[in-house]
């Protein structure tokens, strides 16, 4: 099945993806970012926005790291056992539940949903359990794969997106670039129409994979508690997973709470239509999921919303969230994708944190 999944841009061998970086344009991508975040301000005529997750909502929670030795296999212990894991304890942090559309939306109109967090790492203003930086971030969304498979996928899709015309940017690439363009915007499509639930009570993954230590690679799960409450969303609401999880904070007298798991990447037991590939092509692929049956996920912390924690608007608007530049070389994303992503995502904050500096405070809690 290799074959033919190549056509669309599944990289089966080092060759290949050595083909495509060299085909990637860096600066190219972030220009296209730029416009695509600013053609979504433009067409619902508001001020500059986030370039994706324009919609969200921020909060304080607990995150809180297990002894990941309890009860387990001394190998995989020292495995999970890496970085801020090297050591229980408690951290706070700042969350923010999404919609991944560049777009203001309806949370109804379907879309996947992100959830994002930054652990603080810092204890009395010094760096906590022997960390060398002050907070780690993690991106999370609700689907196991990210659509865009690497950086000529991430490239070519952003060229069609900000065309005048989509149809037209389609025809204007190259055949190959139009498959893997088609299989990006396909499997976005069928991430986004999931059965839409209150953001606490949704499974969320990292999508893409990370260093853990010097020699491991893992993916990252959000799982939510059992129990987790919720109210029925009122679809007549166009901000009704907003409202609902602001509900809950202020109201219920029980917070959700995710269990947060780490994936290895273990080459010689995960496969693809029945083959085993080597490591590369699961840290290369981000459409590609790894099976849990494969490849199971292991519970090494808790996130737990705190209640009443709703951050106000100037704060929300000013939070962010960097999975590659707050980390350490030990804890950092791998793969084409995010070698391609972070200059423009970096880029793309500057310049809304630029536009915020230059207008008037808003109450506006839509974004």
């Amino acid at each position: 099945m290799l074959f033919l999944t190549r056509w669309f841009g599944v990289a089966g061998c080092d060759a290949e993806r050595s083909v495509a970086s060299v085909l990637f344009d860096d600066a190219e991508t972030t220009e296209k970012v730029l416009q695509m975040q600013s053609k979504a301000a433009a067409q619902q005529q508001r001020p500059l926005g986030r370039g994706t997750h324009a919609k969200g909502v921020c909060a304080r929670a607990q995150f809180e790291v297990f002894d990941v030795t309890a009860g387990r296999d001394p190998g995989l212990a020292a495995r999970l056992a890496k970085g801020m894991f090297a050591k229980p304890g408690a951290y706070t942090a700042i969350v923010r539940f999404a919609n991944a559309d560049p777009k203001i939306n309806s949370d109804f109109v379907p879309d996947v949903r992100s959830l994002s967090f930054s652990v603080d790492l810092t204890c009395d203003g010094a760096a906590a359990n022997g960390a060398n930086l002050a907070r780690q971030d993690y991106s999370l969304q609700n689907a196991p794969t990210l659509p865009i498979n690497d950086a000529r996928a991430f490239l070519a899709t952003m060229k069609v997106l900000t065309a005048s015309s989509p149809a037209a940017g389609l025809w204007s690439l190259p055949f190959r670039d139009k498959l893997r363009v088609l299989r990006t915007l396909v499997l976005a499509q069928l991430q986004a129409r999931q059965t839409i639930k209150p953001y606490q009570q949704l499974r969320y993954w990292s999508t893409v994979p990370f260093r853990h230590g010097s020699i491991d690679v893992v993916k990252h799960s959000a799982t939510p508690r059992a129990g987790n409450p919720a109210r029925p969303l009122q679809r007549s609401n166009p901000m009704g997973l907003h409202d609902e999880l602001i509900r809950h904070l202020d109201e219920d007298s029980k917070m959700s709470g995710f269990d947060f798991g780490l994936q290895f990447l273990d080459a010689d037991k995960m496969t693809y239509w029945g083959r085993r590939r080597d490591a590369n092509f699961w840290i290369e692929n981000a459409s590609i999921e790894w099976n849990e049956a494969e490849a199971p996920f292991h519970t090494v912390g808790r996130l737990t919303l705190l209640p009443k924690s709703q951050l106000r608007p100037d704060a929300s608007e000013a939070t962010y969230f960097d999975v590659r530049g707050n980390s350490t070389s030990d804890s950092m994303p791998v793969g084409s994708i995010n070698r391609a992503r972070w200059p423009a995502e970096v880029a793309s904050r500057k310049a809304r944190m630029r536009a915020d500096s230059c207008r008037e405070p808003t109450l506006s809690l839509s974004a």
